[in-house]
């Protein structure tokens, strides 16, 4: 299980932004996961990412691995710029799946974009309304088919919760989210209580603090 990860670079503006927590776990039998996470500071916001390499195993951490490098390197630039980023960085190699978004403290926005089965949803925090918003991801394979993609923006407001899961999560996982524990206590159980445990898994929970930077 992975610990908790704020950012040693930039982490007072990081934990100004969001509050955030990961949990992860390896296939059993294999040496390395891949599925990854980057948490970015930007100047605008944060940038938050889940990224699974297809299968499991070394060439799945390695194309997981070249597509967060990628993300990192370039994290300033729009989610859709990003992803083609990554689709030209993993030319000749295994593909991808992935969901990112840009947190926006200014604009009090998140622009998001899914390319396959890495699911997000947007958990609103506000007491009176527990609304609940899904990410519609596009069919296709980041490095191999890359579908035509329209980013989506949407209002975020104090205490609103995104939650990033690999397909190593099972569905339905939001139905247990509770919007007032901490961020990673969420993750790990997510991560406990809805791991398939027939692949890699992956879930990343980023609570907005409606702090500008």
């Amino acid at each position: 299980m992975a610990p908790a990860c704020h950012l040693t670079t930039s982490h007072l503006h990081t934990q100004a932004v969001i509050d955030w927590g990961v949990a992860g776990r390896t296939l059993a039998g294999e040496a390395e996961s891949g599925d990854l996470h980057l948490v970015k500071p930007v100047p605008s916001g944060v940038l938050v990412a889940v990224v699974d390499g297809l299968g499991h195993g070394a060439d799945a951490a390695t194309a997981a691995r070249t597509a967060v490098a990628t993300l990192d390197r370039h994290a300033h630039e729009p989610v859709l710029a990003l992803v083609e980023r990554c689709h030209h960085a993993l030319g000749g190699m295994r593909g991808v799946v992935m969901s990112l978004a840009h947190i926006d403290s200014r604009a009090t926005t998140m622009t998001w974009l899914g390319v396959g089965n890495v699911e997000g949803v947007l958990l609103s925090g506000a007491p009176e309304r527990r609304a609940r918003t899904t990410l519609v991801v596009r069919g296709g394979i980041v490095g191999r088919e890359l579908p035509p993609l329209r980013p989506v923006a949407v209002p975020i407001s104090r205490g609103d919760t995104l939650v990033l899961a690999s397909d190593g999560i099972k569905i339905g996982f939001a139905d247990a989210v509770s919007v007032d524990a901490p961020p990673q206590q969420v993750a790990d159980k997510i991560l406990l209580s809805h791991a398939k445990g027939t692949d890699d898994a992956l879930v990343l929970v980023a609570r907005f603090m409606g702090v500008g930077a």
